[in-house]
């Protein structure tokens, strides 16, 4: 590629993305529409031209190949031909707008030279690439493109101004309510303050009103905006779906596979965010279908089956649920085979596996660690199970099932909501702590007494209903104390039960959950972090890994992380609100926390007592953090003390000056993670 074009990649790949998925929509439609054989040569001949120009032999040369394919009556074989040269196309412009330079394809060249203008025997099997020829690449999808209707835009920019003119106007009962006060205060000295009384109660009793009926305005417009942002989010799951479908082709090629996916439901539209998320665990699903379902060629023709393998991957959506099926016409998985699998990995009792239903046996399939094949593969490995995407899908408010014929395939699914929103979630109490749990984990709470929970085989039961339930008790786990009466919470969460033992439930509220990073995640019963209303932050429990088998074993014992609260932290924020957020966000984490809103302040207390660590902001009123942090460690007793800068300052010069002068650590308070800061305290005070 000439690097005198380098500044029309961007123009080059946009264009040719959305080409080629309107390509991707007319190869199906050749045998039976001829006015789709001459748009899909238009589309190539615009896309050769435009390659040429900035000289990307290998592209121009495909397209021309692909075009020549499509002259004249489509020939046997050529449709999967047509669909693996629209694959690497689209792989292709991936290498470009990576900015690398895209490969040659001699192979398919020679094979669509051999479809142009004349029939071709076989049944498409030369489609196949051979083992190894191209290793299957990453799929890439635009889910970061946004396209917003500049009437959408228009209704943002007015709801927006409508909020902040009715924001604007709360201060007028502000004012008001500051001069009630006054009027109350010199009420105090009157000999006779009962007409202040009844002024300041009908006055206040009218401000109540009026303050309503303004939140009830503000509320409205406020989820109207909402509405709107969240539909903007929408995004059609074409491009996704299409990605899916190349993969699983190529990546058919490489195990000597036949392979055809047929796609459904393109135009179901799906928060990009939410489909974002649930990228990986669809390749999984996908890869999966590939190299566990279907069949080598010659084994499903010694079954009777056709040689070519069928992938279906079907979106669909019903009263706010979007629902994404993987399906293959493979092997199938068959239950007795499950079931032994199940009662090896210690997963379900060998007196107890007789009992289940086909439905419980293929649920058991998302347990940690079970994997549907035995051997080892350079794709799958071995226990890489469905448990990583099922925690996707209930990550993301949603869950995950699978159905199996032997003999006849697999389907697994994803249900998810078709937006994300805020969640709601139940706030427990256990001990001492404040935790969250998502609220549609959850179908009923009742209390029960300690006199029904027992121990048998190593298992937490709880004697409910004339049935015992194995739970898992979060106060064990925390190190809390178990009251006489505690709480019962029973729901499911991927079609497995889960129960959970709390002290109380104290509420419920709307929330936005941040998720923990899985490499610093102290508590692997967290799923992520959220913000009260109120201003305090808490865990939120993973109802994925509650509802896990060793969630509710008496062997794994109690989880102390409250042991904790003996580490000392020293706390140096200039701001009052950010002082307090971190000092919650330490103390829930189990840290004593002592605040100093300034480096005099904090030298003071360091001279008074001992910390185990620091965490120090760099802006500053007199002596910044930087200079704190370099005076620190020139005195001898914290020279060694563990310092974590947390500061706006973001730049690469703010953080080498900081590593400079002496922290251990630097993190900016716009991408903070509680639970990052969290366990880097712990580990560098060693605890």
């Amino acid at each position: 590629m000439n690097p005198e074009f380098s500044d029309l990649v961007p123009l080059f790949v946009e264009e040719a993305r959305d080409r080629l998925e309107r390509l991707g929509g007319l190869l199906p439609r050749l045998a039976g529409e001829p006015q789709a054989a001459v748009e899909a040569r238009r589309e190539l001949h615009t896309l050769k031209g435009a390659a040429r120009m900035l000289q990307l032999g290998p592209f121009a040369e495909l397209c021309h190949a692909a075009e020549g394919a499509l002259q004249g009556p489509p020939a046997a074989g050529s449709a999967p031909l047509l669909a693996r040269a629209a694959d690497r196309l689209s792989g292709m412009v991936d290498a470009v707008a990576r900015g690398e330079e895209p490969p040659a394809e001699g192979d398919l060249l020679a094979q669509l030279a051999g479809t142009a203008g004349k029939p071709a025997a076989g049944n498409g099997a030369g489609a196949v690439p051979t083992a190894g020829a191209h290793p299957a690449p990453a799929v890439a999808t635009p889910a970061g493109d946004l396209r917003v209707e500049p009437k959408v835009l228009d209704a943002l920019a007015e709801r927006a101004a409508q909020v902040r003119l009715m924001a604007r106007g709360a201060h007028r009962a502000v004012e008001r309510l500051y001069e009630l006060a006054r009027l109350a205060e010199e009420g105090l000295h009157e000999p006779a303050p009962q007409q202040v009384l009844a002024l300041l109660a009908t006055t206040l009793r009218r401000m109540a009103v009026e303050v309503e009926g303004g939140q009830r305005r503000l509320t409205r417009a406020a989820e109207a905006q909402l509405d709107t942002l969240v539909d903007v989010q929408l995004q059609p799951l074409r491009a996704p779906l299409r990605a899916l479908a190349r993969h699983a082709r190529e990546l058919a090629g490489t195990l000597g596979k036949d392979v055809e996916v047929e796609l459904a439901g393109e135009d179901t539209r799906l928060d990009r965010r939410i489909a974002r998320d649930l990228e990986g665990a669809l390749i999984h699903l996908v890869r999966n279908a590939v190299d566990h379902g279907i069949e080598p060629p010659a084994t499903r023709q010694a079954r009777g089956k056709p040689r070519e393998g069928k992938i279906r991957i079907v979106a669909s959506s019903e009263a706010g649920r979007v629902r994404l099926a993987i399906s293959d016409d493979g092997a199938g998985i068959d239950p007795a085979w499950a079931v032994e699998q199940a009662v090896r990995a210690g997963l379900v009792a060998a007196g107890a596996a007789g009992e289940l239903g086909r439905e419980e046996v293929y649920r058991l399939l998302f347990a940690p660690g079970f994997s549907t094949r035995q051997e080892v593969s350079e794709i799958s490995g071995r226990g890489v199970g469905l448990d990583a995407v099922a925690a996707v899908a209930a990550r993301v408010g949603g869950e995950a099932g699978l159905g199996s014929t032997p003999g006849m395939g697999t389907t697994v699914t994803l249900e998810v909501p078709v937006a994300r929103r805020a969640a709601r979630v139940l706030l427990v109490r256990v001990g001492q702590l404040r935790l969250a749990l998502p609220a549609a984990a959850v179908a009923r709470a009742l209390r029960v007494a300690r006199a029904d929970l027992v121990e048998r085989d190593g298992r937490r039961l709880a004697a409910v209903d004339g049935r015992l339930v194995p739970y898992a008790a979060l106060a064990e786990r925390y190190g809390q104390p178990l009251p006489e009466r505690p709480l019962l919470l029973e729901g499911a969460v991927s079609g497995a039960p889960l129960a959970l033992l709390v002290d109380d439930v104290e509420g419920e509220q709307e929330v936005m959950v941040r998720p923990v990073t899985t490499t610093v995640a102290s508590d692997r019963l967290l799923e992520g972090v959220a913000l009260l209303a109120s201003g305090e932050p808490v865990g939120v429990l993973s109802p994925t890994a509650l509802a896990r088998r060793e969630a509710s074993l008496a062997a794994a014992g109690p989880r102390p992380t409250i042991a904790a609260a003996r580490t000392r932290v020293l706390l140096v924020e200039d701001s009052p609100a950010t002082r307090e957020m971190e000092r919650r966000l330490l103390e829930d984490a189990g840290f004593e926390v002592t605040a100093a809103p300034d480096a005099e302040e904090a030298l003071a207390r360091l001279g008074e007592a001992s910390f185990d660590g620091m965490v120090v902001d760099i802006e500053m009123p007199g002596m910044n953090g930087f200079e704190l942090t370099e005076r620190l460690r020139a005195g001898d007793r914290t020279a060694q003390l563990p310092i974590v800068v947390v500061s706006t300052r973001d730049q690469p010069e703010d953080r080498l000056r900081g590593l400079r002068a002496g922290a251990d650590a630097y993190l900016t308070k716009q991408g903070l993670d509680a639970g990052e800061l969290v366990m880097l305290l712990r580990r560098l005070v060693g605890r």
